[in-house]
């Protein structure tokens, strides 16, 4: 798991350089996108790492704009 954040914090900040763009929410898909195939590599499976990258790259992108957006997943404790 820490070599993934690792990969993933390192594809987006390279990204970001890169294109010169350091809050575009692609960088993130790209840093999700090289975790799943890291996946895929150290299971030795395409399919896997097929699925990972485009998983957990859609989940990065969408996470970055939900942030970007202000966006609420659930409401205030209730007390």
């Amino acid at each position: 798991m820490a070599t993934m954040g690792a990969v993933f914090g390192m594809a987006t900040c390279l990204s970001a350089q890169a294109r010169d763009a350091p809050d575009d929410p692609f960088n993130y898909f790209i840093g999700g996108c090289a975790s799943g195939i890291f996946i895929g590599a150290r299971t030795h499976s395409a399919k896997t790492g097929t699925s990972a990258c485009l998983g957990l790259g859609v989940l990065a992108f969408y996470t970055k704009v939900g942030k970007m957006e202000g966006w609420k997943l659930a409401g205030a404790p209730v007390r």
